[in-house]
């Protein structure tokens, strides 16, 4: 499936579409850190939680659960907020 990448991490992909696959949500971000060792450390914490300044969507709509079924056809986009002051 796709995966596109928000321009924070390209420094791990080095591209903003990648490809990864997986049966549920944290799957695919295994198979990303597999790919692009310590991706998945930024978009997931300690806890098996996605962290609260990243949004992770599936088709379009936002997924909370990292055990979201996948059918390997979807199209998943990471999105990271940027915060400051």
């Amino acid at each position: 499936m796709n995966v596109f990448i928000p321009q924070p991490l390209i420094s791990y992909t080095g591209d903003r579409c990648v490809t990864a696959t997986g049966n549920n949500v944290d799957d695919v971000l295994r198979d990303l850190d597999k790919q692009f060792t310590g991706i998945r450390f930024r978009i997931v914490n300690e806890q098996n939680q996605i962290r609260p300044h990243v949004r992770i969507f599936v088709d379009g709509e936002q997924e909370f659960s990292l055990l979201r079924k996948l059918l390997g056809e979807e199209e998943l986009v990471i999105v990271q907020a940027l915060s400051g002051g």
